[in-house]
C-alpha cells in the first residue's frame, strides 16, 4: 500500500489547477486532498460492492449488518460458508450476494492475489482484477487508487465526481459518463488525484451546507 507523498500530491494538484478551472477552485478552497489509502483485502472489495449503485445511507446500513455478522476482517472463507439467505438477511441484493461469493472464491483459489496485484504493473493488476466476476472497472480502479496509490487510476462513471465537477464549474447540467471521461483526459497522468480533489471538495461542500443542529 503506497499513498502518494504530499510533495507529489502538491505537484499534481498544481498541474491540475493549471488545466481545469473547476479543479483550480477545488484546490484553492480545500488544499491538498486526503488520499484514501487502505490495504487490499476481501473486506475492502466487499465494501466497495456493497456501496455500488445505492445511496450512501442505505449502503452504510447494509455494510454495518455485514460487519456485525462476519467481522471487520471478514475472511473470504466465512462468506463461502454462509448461505445466500444468510447474506440476503444483511440486506444484500441477489446480484451482490453472487459478487460476494465469486470474489471470495477467486481469493481462496488464488485466481486473485492481492500480493500479486500490488507488485504488478498497473495494466496487469487491472487485468487480474477485471477477470473476477463481480469486479467491474469502477471497483478495479478504486482498488488501484486505495491499495496501490495509483495516481492516474480513475473510477469512470462515479456520480460523485461528476456532480462535484458540475458544482465547481457552475454548470447547469452534469456531464454524461462519456463526456466526463473524455474531459478527464486532460487530467492525465493525475486523474486519481483529480478524483480525490473532487471527492474531498464535495464532502466539504455538503458539510458546509448542512443546517446547524
Amino acid at each position: 500500500m503506497t499513498a502518494p507523498t504530499k510533495r507529489a500530491l502538491k505537484a499534481a494538484c498544481e498541474t491540475l489547477a493549471s488545466v481545469d478551472p473547476a479543479l483550480a477552485r477545488a484546490y484553492n478552497e480545500i488544499g491538498l486532498p486526503t488520499w484514501r489509502d487502505q490495504p487490499a483485502s476481501y473486506a475492502m472489495l466487499a465494501r466497495i460492492v456493497t456501496y455500488q449503485q445505492i445511496s450512501t445511507k442505505a449502503a452504510a446500513s447494509i455494510w454495518g449488518r455485514v460487519v456485525d455478522a462476519y467481522g471487520e476482517d471478514m475472511p473470504p472463507q466465512t462468506i463461502l460458508a454462509a448461505t445466500e439467505d444468510d447474506l440476503r438477511a444483511c440486506g444484500l441484493s441477489r446480484p451482490k450476494v453472487r459478487h460476494f461469493t465469486s470474489i471470495a472464491e477467486a481469493i481462496v483459489t488464488g485466481a486473485l492475489s492481492f500480493d500479486r496485484i500490488c507488485a504488478a504493473p498497473l495494466n496487469e493488476a487491472r487485468k487480474e482484477l477485471l477477470a473476477v466476476k463481480g469486479i467491474g472497472p469502477w471497483t478495479a480502479e478504486l482498488v488501484l487508487l486505495y491499495a496501490i496509490g495509483a495516481m492516474d487510476a480513475f473510477p469512470v462513471g462515479d456520480v460523485g465526481l461528476m456532480e462535484s465537477h458540475r458544482k465547481l464549474g457552475g454548470y447547469d447540467t452534469r456531464m454524461g459518463i462519456k463526456a466526463f471521461t473524455q474531459h478527464a483526459e486532460i487530467w492525465r497522468p493525475h486523474r486519481g488525484v483529480a478524483a480525490h480533489l473532487l471527492w474531498d471538495w464535495l464532502n466539504h461542500f455538503r458539510a458546509a451546507s448542512k443546517p446547524p443542529i
